[in-house]
C-alpha cells in the first residue's frame, strides 16, 4: 500500500469578485483533482489549535502527523531543522525576514523576493558587524532559501530562553502596511535585545552594495516565531512505515528532519510562483519507489494568496493538478493506493494572509468506492461523508482507512 498526501499550501480561499464570486479553487481547470474528488470522499478539517496563530508551521506540523498542542515550540525552531543547526537547551532560535520597510512601515515583508545568494552576503555581513561592534554578542544568523533566514540568541540560561520563547512576536505577512511600533514585542529586557539587534541592523543594511542596486532593499531584519529545539517522537516508530517529504520550503524539511522522515531535495523548487512542478512530480513517482508514505508541498498558491494575485493563485493549482497530481496519480494505478489532498490553511486573496478557517479535504483509495463528493473545493466537499476531525488525525485515517 502507497500513501500520499498532496499539500497546496494556502489554495483554499473567499470568493473572490473578480472571479465572479467563486474561490480560485472553484474555476481552476483541475481534472485530476477532481477525478479523486468524484471518486474518494470530501469534508472539511482544521490544522490549527485554537491557540496558535494559523501559520503553516502548527498546520504542517498537524498534517504530518503531529499534535501541535503536545510538539510545538515555535516556527524558527522548526526551520532549523532542515539545516543541522547545533543548539542547546539555552538558545532560542528565531525566524528572521529580510525585509524593506519606510518610514518604520512594514512595506514588504519579504524585500521583493530577495535572492538567495544576495541575502547570504547580508546575512554573512551582519555577523561581521555585530561581532565586530559587540564582541560578546549572543547571536548568529544562518542564511535560508530567498528572504526565509534565521537567527540564534544564546540565553544566559534555560530559564531565560523560556522566558524570550514565550514572548509574543509578530508574522511579517500578516502586518503589511502597519507600523512597526504597533507591532513590537513588549517590554522585558530580553524583549528589548531582540527589538534593539532588529533596528541595529538597519545600520549596516541600509547603506549596503546590495541594496543600493535592489528596487525594493532588503533594509532591515524582522524576526519572529521564535523558540527552543523541539523534539518529536520517530515517524516510523508512531505509525509503522516509512515517510518523506518534498517541499521547497526549509521548515516543512525541519519537520520531516525531527521526525526521521527521508528528505528529498528536487532541483528547481523555490517555494515561489517559478517552482519546477514538474520536477516535484517526476521526483515524487521515483520516490514512491522507496517510501511508503510522501507529502508533497508546494508552496506558490500560499505566496499567491500573500502577494493578492489572483491570477497567480489559478495558475498555481492547475499547475499542481497537470504536472504533480495527474502524473503521480497515473504512476499508483496498478497497486493499492490511498490518497489525501488539503491546503494546510486558507490564504485568502482578499485578506493577503492566513486565517483559521477550515480546508476542504479529499481522501481516495483506491479500492473503495467514494460518496457524493462533487470536486475539491470550499462547495464541492460539503456533500462528501468525511466526518470532521482535526488535523492530526490525517495520518492515522489514511493508514487505518477511517472515512
Amino acid at each position: 500500500m502507497k500513501y500520499v498526501i498532496f499539500i497546496p499550501d494556502g489554495a483554499s480561499d473567499y470568493p473572490v469578485d473578480e472571479l465572479n464570486g467563486k474561490t480560485p479553487l472553484m474555476v481552476a481547470n483541475t481534472p485530476n483533482i477532481d477525478k479523486l474528488a468524484r471518486g474518494g470522499f470530501g469534508g472539511f478539517t482544521n490544522n490549527v489549535p485554537e491557540q496558535y496563530t494559523p501559520g503553516s508551521d502548527v498546520a504542517n506540523m498537524s498534517i504530518f502527523g503531529y499534535n501541535p498542542s503536545d510538539y510545538y515550540t515555535g516556527r524558527g525552531p522548526l526551520e532549523a531543522g532542515s539545516e543541522g543547526i547545533p543548539t542547546t537547551p539555552c538558545d532560542v532560535i528565531f525566524r528572521c525576514n529580510t525585509i524593506y520597510s519606510e518610514n518604520d512601515v512594514m512595506d514588504d515583508f519579504n524585500a521583493g523576493h530577495i535572492s538567495t545568494e544576495e541575502a547570504d552576503e547580508l546575512m554573512k555581513g551582519l555577523n561581521e558587524y555585530f561581532h565586530e561592534k559587540y564582541p560578546d554578542f549572543k547571536g548568529k544568523f544562518y542564511t535560508g532559501v530567498s528572504y526565509r533566514h534565521l537567527f540564534v540568541y544564546s540565553c544566559d540560561s534555560i530559564a531565560d530562553a523560556e522566558i524570550l520563547s514565550g514572548i509574543k512576536t509578530m508574522p511579517p505577512h500578516d502586518i503589511s502596511g502597519e507600523k512597526l511600533i504597533d507591532n513590537l514585542f513588549g517590554d522585558c529586557e530580553l524583549a528589548r535585545e531582540i527589538q534593539n539587534i532588529m533596528f541595529e541592523a538597519r545600520n549596516y543594511l541600509k547603506d549596503h552594495e546590495i541594496n543600493k542596486k535592489r528596487e525594493i532593499p532588503a533594509n532591515m531584519i524582522w524576526l519572529w516565531g521564535q523558540g527552543v529545539t523541539p523534539s518529536l517522537p520517530n515517524f516510523k516508530e508512531i505509525y509503522g512505515i516509512t515517510a518523506s517529504v518534498i517541499t521547497g520550503v526549509d521548515l516543512l524539511k525541519g519537520i520531516g528532519n525531527f521526525a526521521g522522515m527521508n528528505i528529498i531535495d528536487v532541483p528547481g523548487a523555490t517555494g515561489y510562483f517559478d517552482t519546477d512542478y514538474k520536477a516535484k512530480g517526476e521526483y515524487s513517482i521515483e520516490a514512491l519507489k522507496q517510501t511508503d508514505l510522501l507529502l508533497i508541498h508546494i508552496e506558490a498558491p500560499d505566496e499567491a494568496g500573500h502577494a493578492q494575485n489572483t491570477e497567480e493563485k489559478v495558475k498555481a493549482i492547475e499547475r499542481i493538478d497537470e504536472f504533480i497530481v495527474g502524473p503521480v496519480i497515473e504512476s499508483l494505478k496498478d497497486g493499492e493506493f490511498r490518497v489525501a489532498i488539503l491546503p494546510d490553511h486558507p490564504t485568502p486573496i482578499s485578506v493577503g494572509t492566513h486565517t483559521r478557517d477550515d480546508v476542504p479535504l479529499v481522501i481516495y483509495d483506491s479500492a473503495r468506492k467514494g460518496d457524493e463528493c462533487e470536486s475539491f473545493d470550499e462547495e464541492g466537499v460539503k456533500n462528501g461523508s468525511l466526518e470532521f476531525k482535526k488535523g492530526h488525525f490525517l495520518v492515522q485515517r489514511l493508514i487505518k482507512g477511517d472515512y
